[in-house]
């Protein structure tokens, strides 16, 4: 089985999140190949990112500037796919979950693992814009961005009393979200076994220093 890190993105004391990563933890805990393990930012207070090369000591063993930090980018690494809970706020995501993930910082915790979201609103977009954005900032990151996506519209209405969608297409896409989530996550872990290429960035900036 596969680790599927569940990452609630929004830590607001009326957030709208609860029936909806109830509802996805359940689905995600009766998958054959996935092990769900919830991320809720609430439970991990990072500062805001401040890091730099002069904070992480050991580049093959950061410390990073706090030990939170240092624990959250560990825990990260444990992932074998992810699966972002979040609102969209002003179009985009919560700043506390643009934070946690800059915070992955020089572990490249989330690279090469596949990535996908659900989002939600008060209104009609479900938080699409949200989720947009939020695959702009997996590819930063070197991670695999679903195609596949689940948008929660009306949040406040969108659960019945059992805690089930009351639009039974949000169930359809979730399954198939999931599966899609365990097949890149066996896809990804078997290339990473045989080797990783070191990232981009690092690999230019080595090119452009054998140049000089």
């Amino acid at each position: 089985m596969y680790t599927l890190q569940v990452i609630v993105g929004s830590t607001r004391p009326t957030r709208a999140a609860d029936p909806v990563t109830r509802w996805v933890m359940d689905r995600a805990e009766r998958h054959t190949a996935l092990r769900p393990e919830l991320l809720d930012l609430r439970d991990w207070p990072l500062p805001m990112f401040s890091e730099h090369f002069g904070t992480i000591g050991d580049f093959r063993d950061p410390t990073y500037s706090d030990p939170i930090v240092r624990k959250w980018n560990a825990k990260i690494g444990e992932g074998d796919a992810f699966l972002i809970i979040t609102p969209e706020y002003n179009h985009s995501i919560p700043g506390v979950l643009k934070n946690a993930m800059d915070s992955v910082w020089v572990s490249f915790a989330f690279r090469n693992k596949p990535i996908a979201s659900v989002s939600y609103s008060g209104g009609q977009t479900g938080g699409a814009r949200a989720a947009e954005h939020l695959n702009s900032i997996s590819v930063e990151l070197g991670a695999v961005p679903m195609q596949c996506s689940v948008s929660i519209a009306q949040v406040m209405s969108a659960f019945d009393a059992d805690g089930k969608p009351v639009n039974p297409l949000a169930e359809i896409r979730l399954g198939v979200l999931l599966d899609d989530l365990a097949w890149w996550a066996a896809a990804t872990s078997r290339a990473r076994a045989e080797g990783e290429l070191p990232p981009a960035g690092l690999r230019v900036r080595e090119a452009l220093a054998a140049l000089a």
